[in-house]
């Protein structure tokens, strides 16, 4: 039979669309499910501010009736306008190991590019640095992170067989917590509070928003990441959302705030305490009981790891040893909570600045994942 792929228009169809991960990857011990309310807002263009600057449209895969594959087209104009490029981004791609449902849906894609005036398709990536991205082509037996994505190991031969080409990588590591915290990074850090009146601030969930802290932590990463691989800079409306989305559920003792002596943010740093295991058990469907195992975990540290979701410094604060604050405000709360390591965020492969402080620590590579990239 044919490879028939379908346009998403309905609200039952969007859901069978985020669902079908679940159906392709039961069993697999490695897969983490996302958060299934958290992808139908993402997906909604009443429920997500990037639509206001994206296009996109979501396409299914059938063949025999069935459905084998899924991905979402997206022309993010606010990017391509800063960086100079006409780009039409896959994302949330899963297909079967057939080279005719994977070649269908990425002909979809380029043809939703095409009609748009783009000249290159590039992903997997998302709406902006907030979504999932890049693709997994290396630790496939590693535990997926909550906020990445998990994929079989015929992903990558499909596009390169498809004439993809390597863009650009970044690069996960497992970092252990030790015993006590390092005398170096102990001593960096009275520096950095003796010489420059630098001071750990820690928060409420109800400070972050009576006082407008989140938009102040996203007003800095707009700054710190600006100049990092197709960074999407974040509106007023996005940040809105992700100060609900994330900072609004956050275990506040695993955020550190680092103010000048003005009082003005210069550093923050966001951890969260893993969830996966609590996710694979209610397959990512929080109601009507999988939020309890989800709390639990995140409340109760029941996995024994954290997930550090990004650092973020002022640029002109950045040689004043403000990680090592970061780093010696939540080392002891690790210790203190039993955790055990924490597992990065992708990191860019060239990036060895954000890399290096992992070298005071025990640690191990685990994954690599691509984004791929294509003349159209």
């Amino acid at each position: 039979m044919a490879v028939t792929i379908k346009r998403i228009t309905s609200r039952l169809e969007l859901r069978s669309f985020v669902d079908f991960p679940n159906r392709l990857y039961k069993g697999n011990p490695y897969f983490v499910p996302k958060i299934f309310m958290d992808e139908m807002d993402t997906l909604t263009p009443s429920r997500n501010p990037a639509f206001q600057f994206s296009e996109a449209a979501k396409f299914l895969a059938y063949k025999d009736g069935e459905i084998v594959g899924r991905v979402a087209a997206i022309v993010n104009h606010r990017a391509n306008d800063k960086w100079n490029h006409k780009e039409v981004r896959f994302g949330w791609i899963d297909f079967i190991d057939d080279p005719e449902v994977s070649k269908a849906l990425i002909d979809k894609v380029a043809e939703f590019g095409r009609q748009r005036g783009m000249e290159r398709i590039v992903g997997p990536l998302g709406f902006t640095d907030f979504d999932p991205e890049g693709m997994l082509v290396d630790g496939f037996d590693q535990l997926c992170t909550m906020a990445l994505i998990y994929n079989h190991p015929y992903y990558p031969k499909h596009l390169e067989a498809m004439g993809f080409q390597k863009e650009i990588d970044w690069l996960e590591y497992k970092v252990f917590v030790p015993e006590k915290l390092p005398e170096k990074i102990e001593r960096v850090s009275r520096v950095a509070q003796e010489r420059y009146g630098y001071r750990v601030r820690k928060i409420t969930s109800k400070e972050v928003k009576r006082e407008g802290l989140g938009y102040k932590i996203f007003d800095l990463i707009n700054k710190n990441y600006d100049v990092l691989y197709n960074y999407t800079p974040l509106t007023e409306e996005l940040i809105d959302k992700y100060v609900g989305s994330y900072l609004g559920v956050l275990d506040m003792n695993f955020v550190s705030l680092i103010e000048d002596k003005d009082g003005e943010l210069a550093g923050v740093g966001i951890t969260m305490p893993s969830i996966t295991k609590a996710l694979q058990k209610c397959g990512g469907k929080l109601f009507p009981t999988g939020w309890i195992d989800v709390m639990d975990s995140l409340y109760f540290h029941r996995e024994g790891s954290v997930e550090m979701l990004l650092i973020a410094v002022r640029p002109e604060s950045r040689p004043h040893g403000l990680l090592a604050m970061i780093l010696g405000d939540l080392i002891p709360r690790f210790i203190k909570a039993g955790i055990s390591f924490g597992e990065t965020n992708a990191e860019l492969e060239s990036n060895k600045a954000v890399q290096s402080p992992w070298d005071m620590f025990e640690k191990e590579y685990t994954k690599r994942r691509r984004t791929y990239i294509k003349d159209l």
